[in-house]
């Protein structure tokens, strides 16, 4: 009958603890979010990396991307993507292209402007590791999707403790593949062009740029 009540009394402390931790978790992550929404903008410049060593793919690069509200004008791999609310345009130089959709709202696809507060929904949240960068804290959370459908295994968001910004995004895919975006430059509130995130069709089409309209 001890040893019952001696096991007993460990899950129940395992179960506690668990609670206790993931509470903490969003309690950091609500924070996080207040602290995100309040900007009226945020410049963002980052390392992207996506690796999967089963299929031998390892890539990096740098990209930077600035956001208002749903907005977004992103630069990476050489390309850019601009949302203006409505339309998602998506401009490729090397091949003097231009692609014209409408933005497909998907939950699971992090867009630019998901980026900083996707994690709000759909997700079980777990207190982590605590790292040091560069003299920084940051203190990770693991997201674990709530949707088993997804092919998202889980995500580790590593949040400054001091500023409350996130730091670096570690999503794990169930097919083995790690995609990193580590934060180098966070911004706020910067003076913006006030056509920044418009698209101006003319321009593109008198440099000789093929419009393509799905």
């Amino acid at each position: 009958m001890k040893k019952v009540l001696f096991f007993l009394s460990i899950f129940t402390f395992a179960f506690t603890l668990n609670a206790q931790n993931s509470e903490k978790a969003k309690t950091l992550l609500d924070e996080v979010y207040t602290k995100v929404v309040s900007y009226e903008n945020i410049k963002i410049d980052f390392t992207y990396s996506l690796e999967n060593s089963e299929a031998g793919i390892k890539q990096e690069t740098n990209g930077n991307v600035t956001l208002k509200g749903d907005n977004y004008l992103a630069n990476l791999f050489g390309s850019t993507q601009l949302f203006d609310g409505k339309k998602l345009y998506t401009i490729v130089p090397e091949n003097e292209e231009v692609t014209i959709e409408d933005q497909i709202d998907n939950d699971e696809t992090v867009t630019p402007s998901k980026m900083l507060t996707f994690y709000k929904t759909g997700h079980n949240y777990a207190w982590d590791i605590l790292q040091n960068s560069s003299g920084r804290q940051i203190q990770f959370i693991k997201l674990s999707p709530i949707d088993s459908n997804t092919e998202i295994k889980s995500i580790l968001l590593g949040v400054d403790t001091q500023t409350k910004h996130i730091h670096k995004l570690i999503e794990t895919g169930k097919n083995g593949t790690k995609t990193t975006i580590t934060v180098n430059s966070f911004k706020t509130n910067q003076p913006l062009s006030k056509s920044l995130f418009t698209f101006d069709e003319a321009k593109y089409k008198n440099e000789g740029y093929y419009i393509i309209k799905n």
